[in-house]
């Protein structure tokens, strides 16, 4: 970034690559952009004044609703674990809904190295950069609410770029490609279903710098390919992934595939995801023996994490029904399509003791929301969890958001969960408290209660799903409400208070 100071980069020799067997996997924070770390992140760097909404309130949610609308259709390119693996550039990341609250994290690239604050997103396949600009996002806005000029990647500045032809075996890996002659550059053109939202551009290869998660940590330059995204359109100039986007989806042209390809690490990343936003993602991780796990449904239609589920149960209510689901780190709020949503919002309304609202049942579809009487500021609601193929129990740790005041009282609270009327995806509240394990050579999704903050072992998580007895603030609810919902979010708090 061109304010924020780099790290040093110290290259690993070519003697210590070559041995390299699986070598480590790569771990980096996850922050919620409205986390105290990521203010004081800000502030540090001097950088005052950023927009800070207040948690819980319709400005928060409509922010996170945003996203899930705008890309929810996208992506049409279309036993011990081994040393792990983390970007170089720290290994935080930051989840902004400004920046169509997706999860992000500084990663370098080239020689000498950029630094790109780029998206993270299972459901898509490519890393793209802009590069070469012919339309372009700005490198600053008001609107992104970072204090910070994001960066462009320019080919003929680093020593280590090759641009790859048509001709190249490394073409043929790329999805939605296109070829004017074996010598023409290999170009790409990516189409998102949402909003004419799309990226173009041609394919090249140069280094990003990785370092091992050890005692003595080494810096790797492992060799990557991507895209040079000359041009972008929808989505992608209006705040989302404005610095690039990082496909880890299960294709081949993937950064977690291209690096296992390469014997740069296992074939396997798990991702954390705390209730404060906070977490982290273990490129090699696979997991621990007493994870839940189910097998991952895999196509030559579909890159994505799909899983297969045979039941589910709400409170006291059990169900037995089969259908498939994505995992997708990039949608926050979870969609089920009927008959799964209609049996599951109506067991949880039949359920619940406070009196509910249809004033938000607006576009963006939470229909299920609930008024707190006067004094009140906790609610017992039911369990949700689901029994998955092969019969492991995915229990949901945060199916609500609370809806709160500009004076920060909680209101009330919404159940996350929107009617689709095709996908039904596994969106980030449904992952709050688990780590998530992708583990792509043996086809299997893992996941476990995990405390985040500590990556040695599993810890007790705070909220017990089995105990479901009060509301809590979902600090990663969903990108995308629409500005009708917001408004109408803003009335309803309003109206409380008249």
């Amino acid at each position: 970034m061109a304010s924020i100071s780099l790290l040093a980069s110290f290259l690993l020799s070519l003697t210590f690559l070559s041995s390299l067997s699986y070598a480590s996997p790569f771990s980096l924070e996850i922050h919620n952009r409205f986390s105290d770390k990521v203010r004081h992140w800000a502030e540090s760097r001097g950088h005052p004044g950023a927009w800070w909404p207040q948690h819980g309130t319709s400005e928060y949610y409509a922010a996170l609703a945003h996203h899930d609308r705008a890309l929810h259709n996208r992506r049409s390119l279309a036993t011990t674990s081994p040393e792990e693996l983390a970007f170089s550039d720290g290994n935080a990341t930051y989840r902004l809904s400004s920046l169509g609250y997706l999860y992000y994290a500084f990663v370098k690239l080239g020689t000498p190295n950029v630094t790109f604050f780029v998206a993270l997103d299972t459901g898509s396949d490519l890393f793209w950069v802009p590069c070469d600009c012919k339309q372009c996002a700005a490198l600053t806005s008001p609107s992104y609410d970072v204090n910070f000029a994001f960066n462009t990647y320019n080919p003929s500045n680093s020593s280590t770029s090759e641009t790859i032809s048509c001709g190249s075996s490394s073409c043929d890996e790329v999805q939605s490609r296109t070829c004017s002659g074996s010598n023409g550059n290999c170009t790409y053109s990516v189409s998102y279903a949402s909003a004419n939202t799309s990226t173009s551009g041609y394919i090249v290869e140069d280094v990003i710098y990785l370092t091992t998660e050890t005692n003595q940590p080494q810096t790797i330059q492992a060799s990557i390919l991507f895209g040079c995204g000359q041009t972008q359109t929808g989505t992608f100039l209006e705040g989302g992934a404005p610095d690039g986007l990082m496909g880890l989806s299960i294709s081949n042209v993937s950064v977690p595939s291209i690096l296992a390809n390469k014997g740069y690490t296992y074939n396997s990343f798990s991702m954390c995801f705390a209730e404060s936003g906070i977490g982290r993602i273990n490129f090699g991780d696979v997991g621990n023996s007493d994870q839940s796990e189910t097998p991952l449904n895999v196509n030559a239609q579909s890159d994505y994490y799909n899983i297969s589920l045979t039941g589910f149960s709400v409170g006291n209510t059990s169900y037995t029904s089969s259908f498939s689901a994505i995992v997708d780190s990039g949608t926050s709020f979870t969609y089920f399509n009927d008959p799964m949503y209609t049996d599951i919002v109506t067991s949880f309304n039949s359920q619940v003791q406070e009196t509910r609202s249809t004033e938000l049942s607006a576009e963006e579809s939470f229909e299920y929301c609930y008024y707190f009487s006067s004094g009140q500021t906790s609610a017992s609601v039911p369990a949700i969890a689901f029994t998955t193929q092969g019969g492991s129990s995915f229990s949901v740790n945060d199916a609500l958001f609370t809806i709160s005041s500009p004076a920060g009282n909680t209101v009330g609270y919404c159940l996350a969960i929107v009617k689709s009327s095709s996908l039904n995806i596994i969106g980030e509240n449904f992952l709050t408290g688990l780590r998530v394990v992708f583990n792509r050579e043996t086809l299997v999704l893992g996941w476990q209660n995990f405390d985040c903050y500590n990556t040695s072992a599993p810890a007790p998580y705070a909220y017990d799903p089995e105990k479901t007895n009060q509301v809590k603030v979902l600090e990663s609810g969903s990108p995308h409400l629409s500005t009708m919902s917001s408004l109408i979010l803003l009335f309803l708090v309003t109206m409380l208070f008249m």
